[in-house]
């Protein structure tokens, strides 16, 4: 039977890295060679030396928003908001003062409804809905000035729980990638984290096409796999958008035998789900492709992606790509040589 006890390994906890690199595209770039079974030692800004005129890049425009709140109860209690997706705005005013919004609450006692919750000085909400998923629903209101501008400055970047440190102004930009422009996610495709304006360059310069898609990264990616055959277990669909024009260039490029590079596991999901009757079809909706080993890859060739977590679909989904023995020795050699783990990590390029 599958086990997801299969699929762990020993990371000592000064591996998990809690800062950044100095600069991005300075992370350690781990090679991992399929065909010959081999590890190559590299960094980032050597990518554009592994890749070339063949290779199709696709990349997650996904744009992180500002979803953690903190707060108090009238009571003065403490409450912690973890923001689904962003507020959907009522009314059509340029101020707009009044939202609603769906979270996941984290205080010392349950929600109730009509609770009102204090953040900051300026927002409110009322607790209107509590779903049973442990879902709370919010009507936010601010005081005076537009509730965008408002949740723009209370609400904190996501960090991931294993960063033990408070949220820094310098996270605003580097939980971000260079390319994000669609806001929805509550977290980082952290593969993207590494890339340069330089090294994008360096890549087209070599004649790499770069494609984006949009999937908008929710909490379910982080969520354990609970149960001990993996394959009951269930991912939280996520939103996505695959255009027409980046099906075209990747449809092209698949007849033209060009590889599909996918930075990161976001852009491995949209691209196999959208994949059917031997061509990729764009759309938009929603996303639960959950992929483990036993999965035949249709789309993807190639794949950069960061150090995941141990016992995660993340790590059953490049156990799949790569082969779970080859995956772990990987990772037993990234430990034994202090790569730095996770979202502010190092990564790898999977050929």
């Amino acid at each position: 039977m599958p086990s997801i006890h299969d699929y762990d390994y020993h990371l000592p906890a000064h591996l998990i890295a809690q800062e950044p690199c100095p600069e991005r595209d300075r992370a350690r770039l781990l090679v991992l060679d399929r065909a010959q079974r081999s590890l190559t030692h590299s960094h980032f800004q050597q990518l554009p030396t592994w890749l070339g005129d063949q290779d199709v890049l696709v990349i997650n425009n996904t744009r992180v928003f500002p979803a953690r709140l903190r707060g108090h109860k009238a009571s003065g209690g403490r409450v912690e908001v973890l923001l689904l997706a962003p507020p959907q705005i009522q009314g059509n005013s340029r101020l707009a003062r009044q939202a609603k919004a769906r979270g996941l609450w984290r205080a010392s006692k349950p929600p109730r409804l009509g609770q009102q919750v204090l953040f900051g000085l300026e927002l409110t909400a009322e607790i209107t809905a509590i779903t049973a998923a442990g879902e709370v629903e919010l009507s936010l209101q601010s005081r005076e000035r537009d509730l965008r501008q408002v949740l723009a400055q209370v609400g904190e970047v996501p960090l991931p729980p294993y960063i033990r440190r408070p949220v820094t102004e310098a996270d605003r930009q580097r939980y971000q990638t260079i390319f994000a422009s669609q806001e929805g996610a509550v977290a980082a495709p952290t593969a993207g984290l590494h890339f340069t304006p330089q090294v994008l360059h360096d890549l087209t310069a070599k004649g790499v096409t770069v494609v984006p898609l949009t999937l908008h990264v929710g909490p379910g990616t982080f969520q354990p796999v609970r149960e001990a055959d993996y394959t009951r277990h269930r991912l939280a669909p996520e939103y996505f958008a695959l255009s027409s024009e980046s099906a075209a260039v990747l449809n092209q490029a698949k007849a033209a035998g060009k590889k599909i590079v996918a930075v990161g596991t976001t852009c491995v999901r949209v691209l196999e789900s959208q994949y059917h009757n031997g061509a990729l079809h764009p759309g938009e909706g929603w996303c639960d492709l959950f992929i483990h080993p036993g999965y035949q890859f249709r789309v993807v060739d190639r794949l950069l992606t960061n150090f995941h977590l141990p016992q995660t679909t993340l790590l059953l989904l490049v156990s799949a790509f790569a082969g779970r023995d080859f995956i772990l020795q990987a990772y037993k050699t990234a430990v034994a040589q202090e790569y730095r783990f996770y979202s502010y990590g190092d990564c790898m390029l999977i050929l």
